[in-house]
């Protein structure tokens, strides 16, 4: 399972305020380029964020699942790659001195990904989830909502 942590000069409730805008989903989450629909009742459990993943003109259409939104602490998505599979990302946040600390946790569960060998897979996801950390912190930070 790949893990990233960051340190972000925010609060938790910061940090959710950009988790709870599914608008927000692709500018913080790398791969993700366009937003199509938002559950009306997101982020509760069940939700779903209907993005699209890849560049023009080669866009897939997918859906991520809300699975678990516990604020300011954690939020369990299930985000789907098709044809490359399925992810479970677990985001943690705890408070750490005036910011916080993000923890992001990302393993594949179905699909082609999930018959590729965990090592093989936490190369490029730990580089893509720094990155996707790094995006979330600009907004959190900047006070993105």
């Amino acid at each position: 399972m790949a893990r990233n942590a960051r340190e972000m000069a925010c609060t938790p409730d910061d940090v959710f305020r950009v988790l709870a805008n599914g608008w927000l989903y692709p500018a913080w989450v790398v791969g993700a380029s366009r937003m199509r629909e938002v559950s009306a009742d997101c982020p509760a459990p069940g939700s779903r964020l209907h993005h699209s993943f890849g560049v023009w003109p080669l866009l897939l259409d997918d859906v991520t699942e809300v699975l678990e939104y516990d604020p300011p602490r954690r939020a369990v998505l299930r985000a789907k790659g098709r044809p490359i599979g399925e992810a479970q990302v677990a985001i943690d946040v705890k408070p750490r001195g005036g910011g916080c600390v993000v923890r992001i946790q990302e393993h594949a569960v179905a699909g082609p990904g999930a018959l590729v060998p965990q090592a093989a897979l936490d190369i490029p996801l730990l580089l893509r989830n720094a990155e996707t950390l790094r995006r979330l912190a600009y907004l959190a930070e900047g006070g993105a909502a």
